[in-house]
């Protein structure tokens, strides 16, 4: 009887510690944002997301998912928790988005070198052929701009659309200035990727949470940890540790099990 107690208990605080877990969805193709070393998720934000939650009293389940859209999709259906994203008004219909950002970013345009671009604002890039990711939001007139010109070829990540730019299929790519620039350092042909000094947007990276997740009600708990690691100077700090990860992870690469 006493071990029927015992496997009762053990089974009951099994349960009781998976449902606090907390899944979070990326899609890590953004280096030091998010990233893959092969086998394990990297970067700030991942970093940020286990800390804030581990606040709370909460395991976060990393999730990835084929594209960025699926985990916008999945977030939305409730089937993960939390993502890391821009707010837009369509996003913010199913998602509650901290007010206080992880990061700052500045959206530009890259191009290569040996097809140079003629463009001083939005709409000029109507001209070109630009390469974006299942997903992506680059504020509203960029996104206005390229649905009425249908000039779009979409992938599924970076180190895709980077190639066909660098192969002359494509003649832009709207991207994070930071994590283009690290990106694209010791990519095959990156030498002749430049950025544009043309900001297509100017935006805030938040925490949000599915608002079919009973997290949607702790939005002011995040909060307060988002502005403690901010204040505490933490999440700059993380931010040049996932800088200086990735460059060593590609100089020197682990080895694969």
């Amino acid at each position: 009887m006493a071990r029927l107690w015992l496997l009762a208990i053990l089974l009951l605080g099994c349960t009781a510690n998976a449902a606090e877990a907390v899944r979070y969805c990326d899609h890590p193709v953004y280096p030091p944002i998010s990233w893959s070393d092969g086998k394990h998720m990297r970067g700030i934000a991942p970093r940020v997301v286990q800390a804030v939650f581990a606040s709370l009293g909460l395991d976060a389940e990393m999730v990835v998912l084929g594209n960025w859209k699926r985990c916008l999709l999945d977030a939305a259906e409730g089937r993960v928790d939390a993502v890391l994203a821009y707010r837009t008004p369509e996003r913010e219909q199913y998602l509650a988005f901290a007010q206080v950002p992880v990061l700052r970013e500045e959206v530009t345009v890259f191009y290569n070198r040996r097809h140079p671009l003629q463009v001083e604002r939005i709409q000029d890039l109507t001209r070109y052929r630009g390469g974006l990711l299942f997903g992506e939001s680059y504020g509203e007139a960029f996104d206005e701009a390229v649905a009425r010109a249908g000039n779009i070829e979409w992938v599924s990540d970076s180190k895709q659309n980077f190639g066909k730019l660098i192969r002359g299929r494509i003649d832009f790519i709207a991207h994070e200035r930071r994590t283009g620039l690290l990106y694209v350092e010791y990519l095959q042909g990156g030498g002749d990727i430049r950025a544009l000094p043309l900001a297509l947007a100017v935006d805030h990276l938040r925490l949000a949470v599915s608002r079919r997740s009973p997290l949607a009600a702790r939005m002011a708990e995040i909060d307060r940890e988002l502005q403690r690691l901010t204040d505490s100077g933490e999440i700059e700090r993380w931010l040049g540790e996932s800088e200086a990860t990735y460059r060593d992870m590609i100089v020197q690469p682990e080895p694969r099990e």
